[in-house]
């Protein structure tokens, strides 16, 4: 695996192993083969991808068929028109009914840039949290996101995996070992906690490196398993800190800023939090990734912005 790599191409590369190790799976497309990058899997097994055309909530409900025929059902297309268009059907043929399919999000958050909010993703893991009986995950590099999709395969039952857009570079060394639920600590620090999940992961983690230029030591934390998720592990890292800031290319309502938001609320932990991400009320704006993250002060220079007034108590 390469230092870079889009999570797309991760994702095929895990399907056509799958298919290969006798796993019964069934990709299924709206349109979307050229998002979802599987020309690979179609030329390596040319009768087991469905591809519906544009109609994104005829792909939830057939890959919620072949799911009650026996098939793991995988559903690949972009996440805006997956969540949004496909609503009802993710809802209740899905969810309610527990069926065994995987959703595969891509292009998630603000992926696709210019093409504005038609095309952003900012509100998925939002809706998808509140809908019940759906593992949701968000890698933040090529090696967390091949594990996750080994592990959603393997598990029965719904799962979302939320897929960033472009090449990311990676995070882990080849010991790592993705675990449902856990925390993942990619540095500890004492002065602030920087907690994140997917692409934005790497934000903190340049932020951090920043910040300790400047003598401020900043813990990095990342959530890559949104359900189910060790709150009383993700408690236990970040009560011993004097603040946290959470980062996410997404609406700040219901997403990871939320869910660091109750686990200290629950814990009765007095903790000051500043949630980064699309601002309440708002949508990201259209323009490629690093003007959208400057604007919206997720990238890393804002982090550092942030840091430095918090912990010296600007």
């Amino acid at each position: 695996m390469s230092n870079a790599e889009h999570l797309a191409t991760v994702m095929v590369d895990a399907l056509i192993a799958a298919v290969e190790r006798g796993l019964d799976v069934v990709p299924v497309v709206a349109d979307s083969t050229s998002t979802a990058k599987i020309s690979p899997f179609i030329k390596a097994f040319p009768d087991r991808l469905v591809n519906v055309g544009i109609a994104e909530q005829t792909l939830v409900g057939t890959a919620a068929g072949l799911a009650i025929g026996g098939k793991i059902a995988v559903t690949c297309n972009a996440a805006p028109f997956l969540i949004s268009r496909a609503n009802e059907q993710v809802k209740v043929d899905i969810c309610y009914n527990n069926t065994n399919v995987k959703l595969f999000g891509l292009n998630a958050g603000t992926s696709y840039g210019p093409l504005a909010s038609t095309h952003h993703s900012i509100d998925d893991i939002a809706i998808m949290r509140g809908f019940g009986n759906i593992q949701i995950f968000a890698p933040s590099c090529p090696l967390e996101c091949r594990q996750i999709i080994d592990y959603a395969l393997d598990y029965q039952g719904p799962v979302y995996i939320r897929l960033d857009g472009k090449a990311l570079p990676q995070l882990h060394d080849e010991t790592y070992q993705f675990v449902p639920g856990a925390i993942d600590v990619l540095r500890e620090g004492t002065d602030i906690a920087l907690v994140a999940t997917g692409s934005t992961v790497h934000e903190i983690v340049d932020a951090a490196v920043a910040l300790a230029a400047q003598g401020i030591s900043a813990g990095v934390i990342a959530i890559p398993s949104i359900r189910p998720c060790d709150t009383a592990q993700l408690r236990q890292w970040l009560q011993h800190y004097p603040a946290v800031i959470s980062v996410e290319e997404h609406n700040v309502n219901g997403g990871v800023g939320s869910l660091v938001a109750e686990v200290l609320a629950e814990g009765g932990c007095g903790i000051p939090l500043l949630r980064l991400g699309i601002a309440d009320g708002e949508y990201a704006i259209a323009a490629d990734r690093a003007a959208t993250r400057a604007r919206h002060g997720i990238d890393a220079e804002n982090v550092v912005r942030e840091a430095l007034r918090i912990c010296k108590g600007a």
